[in-house]
């Protein structure tokens, strides 16, 4: 019969016997041999990262204190196109149109992927009903601006003939100046809501549910329950979605390009749509690489604000 030794009878004893320390050597070693790795997967996205976005960013900085056609070399010209914004009509103008259609945008659409996404969380639960939500945003963006674009023509287009149907005046959607940027924005908002909806649905499915359960044992009606338990805790998910879609209103450009082209008379000149006209209609580079440059300031501080006041970055489970 084997005899145990005091430390292997005593579990005690055996749980308070020091570990084995690795030297300070070899941990070193392996933490130096983990970033070479974690290095060797993130280079290739490095490189493109360097290649696309950095280097066109510092060279976009550097043309907008210059004078530039493709057809010449820059010439150095300090703040101008930046004091040129000043007096520049265009550039407020598109400047108000680009609010007005991220007003709308942003309104319509977070109010209304909340509410799918609400649906989803409580009533629909099939994956099918999901994956469907999902189908618009997955179509091209150009495709779906020609699809509405026909759609809503004002002599062929099949909503305006059922408006006729129904006896009342047909609308030019797209060649009204009072309707041009309302459409475009519906015709956005009808793309990117079951997007919206599933990332607020993945926000949904994070808060606890005993959280509800006590709130239901409490008497809470669910409008309370609503203000009081499901909104602050979706605050971190809303602010993201609200930082990601409102980034990406204003620099919407496929719609309009291929529906008005910033028509009728700059009604849907969105600052996207100038920033084009200036560098490919009029070869002037630099003050479109200066507009750009006023553009990517106004999101970088745009997206600040919304971190910083919403308190994005905090949660009330915490």
């Amino acid at each position: 019969m084997t005899t145990l030794t005091k430390q292997q009878q005593n579990p005690a004893a055996r749980a308070r016997r020091p570990k084995a320390v690795q030297p300070a050597g070899m941990s070193r070693l392996r933490r130096l041999g983990d970033l070479k790795m974690a290095l060797l997967f993130i280079f290739p996205a490095m490189i493109g990262f360097v290649l696309f976005y950095l280097v066109p960013t510092i060279r976009g900085v550097y043309l907008s204190f210059t004078e530039y056609s493709i057809l010449g070399d820059p010439t150095w010209i300090g703040i101008k196109n930046y004091t040129a914004m000043l007096g520049d009509e265009l550039f407020w103008n598109a400047m108000g149109v680009t609010l007005q259609y991220v007003g709308l945008n942003i309104g319509f659409q977070t109010v209304i992927a909340l509410g799918l996404a609400l649906l989803m969380h409580r009533v629909a639960k099939s994956t099918f009903i999901r994956g469907a939500l999902l189908l618009p945003f997955l179509v091209a963006n150009v495709i779906v601006a020609l699809l509405w674009f026909w759609m809503l023509d004002y002599q062929i287009g099949i909503v305006n003939e059922i408006i006729n149907w129904m006896g009342l005046p047909r609308i030019a959607f797209f060649g009204s100046e009072q309707w041009a940027i309302p459409t475009i924005a519906a015709v956005n908002v009808w793309r990117h809501m079951g997007y919206t909806a599933l990332l607020l649905f993945a926000g949904l499915q994070s808060i606890p549910n005993h959280v509800y359960e006590v709130a239901s044992l409490d008497g809470a009606s669910p409008t309370r329950t609503f203000w009081s338990i499901t909104m602050p805790l979706l605050r971190p998910v809303l602010v993201l979605v609200l930082v990601v879609t409102v980034i990406g209103s204003f620099q919407v450009f496929d719609t309009v390009a291929v529906t008005t082209g910033g028509g009728p008379i700059n009604a849907s000149r969105v600052i996207q749509m100038y920033i084009y006209q200036k560098a490919f209609g009029e070869s002037d580079f630099g003050y479109a690489s200066a507009l750009s440059v006023i553009l990517f300031l106004i999101l970088a501080l745009v997206a600040f604000v919304q971190m910083k006041f919403l308190k994005g970055n905090e949660s009330d489970l915490d």
